[in-house]
């Protein structure tokens, strides 16, 4: 076979990763390798090239996405992916990995619907919203670069006797919001996926002053309903009883980049060995992700349409380990 590969959206620590393990697995079985630059918008502009083992050395420590990545406006005009799938066939690729989160799903299932059969998709978002997977391949560095840089800011509000509003990515989902919360230890944890009680926290704060507290954490998700770590903070320091010496801070992009993880590099190592092995054995259409601990295959068709929900348990974990109740 000749199998192309790419990495679309937003970029997620392992990416490189995963396009080490798609271009080693594909020569182990002697197919053909050819890498396509910058997303869905690399095929529109033929921006091919061939990949062998030499081509990716020394990118599995490596933040980003060295094919790099992009959104395709081109691609979502009516016949864009029977244009990019015509484009495709001319290259005499055989098949095609997708690395991304949910919107390269969607591009890779229309692919396949315009008459391109051997599509594969490999979980890539920090975000962990994609359908097929208990994880997706970014997100624990993710996670960890938000709590490495929690812990210091609390170093900081201890200090300074000073009240944090934490920002992390989560545009939609609350998963890395949850998981940097409970790792770090903080007083409340927000996310779009429970309704913001700006009383109930401004209460926690009251109360931590009554008792003598002067510096505390709290974790957002960009996505919140009540509009973001900076709008909650004003509504808080309207309402509060006590005038506070607080700070927001937005980690931003700094969550996508970095050295990924031991955990992200295994997990993108196995899922792209997973893609090869799943057009290996004639599959087509399909996400590679990891069930339980196990390679597991969903039809892409399911997974555009899967929205992997947050454990609600580690919101409790969170408030339970806190000492502060943030339900009623």
């Amino acid at each position: 076979m000749k199998i192309g590969v790419l990495t679309s959206g937003g970029d997620a620590p392992g990416m490189n990763a995963a396009v080490r393990a798609v271009v080693r697995a594909s020569v182990w079985h002697r197919h053909e390798v050819i890498g396509i630059r910058g997303g869905y918008n690399g095929i529109f502009a033929r921006a091919f090239e061939p990949l062998d083992r030499r081509s990716v050395s020394n990118i599995l420590q490596q933040g980003g996405t060295f094919l790099e990545t992009g959104r395709c406006a081109r691609f979502l005009e009516p016949d864009g992916p029977a244009e990019a799938a015509a484009i495709l066939r001319d290259k005499g690729l055989d098949a095609l990995v997708v690395i991304g989160g949910n919107g390269s799903y969607k591009g890779a299932l229309a692919l396949h619907q315009s008459g391109f059969p051997a599509v594969v998709g490999v979980p890539g978002s920090i975000d962990n919203d994609v359908g097929g997977t208990d994880l997706s391949i970014g997100f624990d560095t993710a996670v960890n670069t938000a709590v490495d840089a929690i812990d210091r800011i609390r170093d900081t509000a201890f200090s300074l006797e000073r009240v944090f509003f934490v920002e992390v990515m989560g545009r939609d989902t609350g998963h890395i919001a949850a998981a940097v919360g409970l790792a770090s230890g903080a007083e409340a944890v927000i996310v779009p996926e429970e309704p913001t009680d700006i009383d109930l926290l401004t209460t926690i704060i009251d109360r931590g002053f009554e008792a003598g507290k002067r510096a505390a954490i709290f974790v957002v998700a960009e996505g919140d309903d009540a509009g973001g770590a900076a709008r909650i903070r004003d509504r808080i320091d309207a309402a509060t009883q006590h005038p506070l010496d607080d700070r927001v801070v937005i980690l931003g992009y700094i969550q996508r980049g970095g050295s990924p993880t031991a955990r992200d590099r295994i997990l993108a190592s196995r899922l792209g060995v997973a893609a090869v092995d799943a057009l290996q054995s004639g599959q087509t259409a399909v996400a590679v992700g990891e069930r339980c601990s196990e390679v597991a295959l969903t039809p892409l068709e399911t997974a555009v349409q899967e929205q992997p929900p947050l454990d609600l348990q580690i919101l409790r974990l969170a408030e339970i380990l806190s000492g502060v109740r943030t339900s009623r």
